[in-house]
């Protein structure tokens, strides 16, 4: 009998488990690198033989994330011919992955949590995202969606036709810039956490179960932030975004504090990628208020582009509190699947880096411990932040057009490095205006 006719009989008799994919992919996958991608509990096989991929049409491949019930063991890269995964081929697999200590029974602390998602005319991504956190594990928090300077309702009536659900409000910010909406937020949120969110992507079921957690590992943790996973590998420009950030690199938790600095981090606290990204992250929210909340010159829809999340985190850190990094508190993010957005991306990020290494020389105290780390650091922090990487699947050797346009989006956003300095030092100026 032939192995295809044994996975039938398996399904056929309930012996497979199916497992959705992260998230919902509209387009069909355009590359021969694209990877099916999911999640898969080993606590929740029993004596299955089979996986089941469900909407797998165009996907070969399947990058699962592990986990052992709360505790997260890695990725796994494997063939998944019609769907179908073996339960021998997954766990030769895992075995390949370090092996992860047990979580515990976890204390039974729900603290209120008030969700924001930050949104600027994106109403069919902002849907999806705002189902599946209505769908979370958590039996204490709301939502607060805040509208930054939309360019038409579109966002509003959306939320006011398919959202009743008495958890969601939506507030507007005029003002536009990604650390304006935050600060509206984190003025406006009733919990005493906030977990911030973009609304590209779809959160875990227990995200904030984990980010609880989180709180409870370390007294004094002001700042929660987690995993953020590509939810959708479909595209050249998402799998070379994918291999260079380091979202979803950390698989280990861990408690950064400037009392106990990290061997392993010579340029610590000043390490953009170590903490997290600001799709996935929570803040103590009486804390986040005493530091004055988001800095109005750095992030998206200001000259600079970005960095406003580096500059909280490592805020959180220098006035004495703990960041945990919680990898069991998952964000699943759509990374951007054409070159020109990729361009977009890559310019923000770059500005985004070179406003918030200005704002740490421009403070004498940032300025005299960043050079004690390394005097090379603005150096350091580009050569490890812009390293390009092929994405994963190419097919053949040496340089074709695709490299070329990979190398020019590299050269832009090093060049973006460079005009953040000024990008920030604009907006400073602005926002010093305005108050004159």
């Amino acid at each position: 009998m032939s192995e295809r006719v044994d996975e039938l009989i398996a399904v056929e008799e309930g012996a497979a488990v199916e497992l959705a994919p992260a998230m919902e992919s509209a387009v069909p996958p355009e590359w021969p690198g694209a990877r099916w991608i999911g999640a898969v509990d080993l606590e929740g096989l029993s004596d299955c033989a089979w996986l089941k991929l469900l909407n797998h049409a165009g996907y070969n491949r399947a990058r699962l994330l592990v986990r052992e019930g709360a505790a997260v063991r890695g990725f796994v890269d494997v063939e998944t011919p019609g769907g179908m995964l073996g339960r021998a081929v997954l766990e030769e697999a895992v075995a390949a992955l370090p092996a992860v200590a047990p979580v515990s029974d976890r204390r039974a602390s729900t603290p209120s949590v008030t969700v924001i998602v930050c949104t600027r005319d994106r109403p069919a991504l902002l849907r999806g995202a705002l189902s599946a956190i209505l769908n979370l594990d958590y039996p204490n928090f709301d939502v607060l969606v805040v509208d930054n300077a939309a360019a038409t309702a579109e966002t509003r009536r959306m939320v006011s036709r398919e959202f009743h659900d008495p958890r969601v409000a939506l507030i507007t910010e005029p003002a536009p810039g990604l650390s304006q909406a935050r600060n509206a937020g984190l003025n406006h949120a009733r919990g005493d956490i906030v977990a911030y969110t973009d609304d590209d992507v779809v959160v875990d079921q227990a995200w904030l179960r984990e980010i609880a957690a989180g709180f409870e590992r370390m007294p004094g943790t002001a700042c929660v932030t987690g995993l953020v996973p590509a939810g959708e590998l479909r595209s050249p420009a998402q799998g070379y975004f994918d291999d260079r950030v380091s979202w979803s690199k950390c698989m280990a938790p861990k408690v950064y504090s400037f009392a106990d600095p990290p061997k392993d981090l010579p340029k610590f606290p000043f390490c953009p990628g170590a903490f997290g990204t600001g799709a996935n992250f929570a803040l103590d929210r009486s804390i986040a208020l005493g530091l004055g909340g988001f800095d109005k010159a750095l992030g998206a829809g200001t000259r600079t582009g970005g960095g406003e999340d580096i500059d909280m985190f490592t805020r959180v850190i220098l006035e004495g509190h703990s960041l945990v990094v919680q990898p069991s508190a998952i964000v699943w993010h759509r990374h951007r699947d054409g070159l020109d957005e990729l361009r977009t991306q890559a310019r923000a990020y770059g500005s985004g880096l070179g406003a918030w290494l200005t704002k740490i020389v421009l403070n004498p105290r940032t300025a005299r411990l960043a050079l004690s780390r390394t005097p090379r650091i603005a150096w350091a922090f580009a050569r490890s932040t812009f390293a390009g990487r092929r994405p994963r699947g190419r097919q053949g050797r040496g340089r074709g057009p695709w490299d070329g346009q990979l190398a020019q989006v590299l050269r832009l956003e090093l060049f973006s490095v460079a005009r953040g300095p000024l990008n920030y030092l604009l907006e400073r100026w602005r926002g010093a205006a305005k108050m004159l």
